[in-house]
């Protein structure tokens, strides 16, 4: 069965950067442009792994993390945060709100496969 991998980013060409490092690796991937389109599609698609970013609009990524473990059948979801950021405080936000694992853009392709393998066991 393939992993199911949700990427919310607000960024088009982020997106496509996720989108060909992941499905190149065997992964199936759904994109969405903001919180509030990554919720969504989360909550019609379930996904096995969300990577969201900090800053969009209509709903940041804390929002997207908060709503994702509202449910107790998503608590085992894992949730990483890929962004610029880089501030302890916004680190232990992410982390207080659910977060499993924190990324700093840019990323490296393997790294974030080898990440994503071992969060998911694909």
């Amino acid at each position: 069965m393939t992993t199911h991998i949700l990427a919310i980013d607000d960024s088009r060409t982020i997106r496509s950067l996720l989108t060909m490092a992941l499905e190149g690796a065997g992964f199936a991937v759904t994109t969405a442009v903001d919180g509030v389109d990554g919720v969504n599609k989360f909550r019609e698609k379930h996904a096995d792994l969300v990577i969201t970013d900090v800053n969009m609009p209509n709903k940041d990524g804390f929002g997207v993390i908060e709503d994702i473990r509202s449910s107790d059948t998503n608590r085992g979801v894992p949730v990483l945060v890929l962004t610029t950021e880089s501030g302890a405080a916004l680190k232990e936000r992410a982390r207080k709100a659910g977060a499993t694992g924190w990324i700093v853009k840019p990323f490296d392709d393997e790294s974030l496969i080898s990440v994503i393998r071992r969060l998911t066991g694909a």
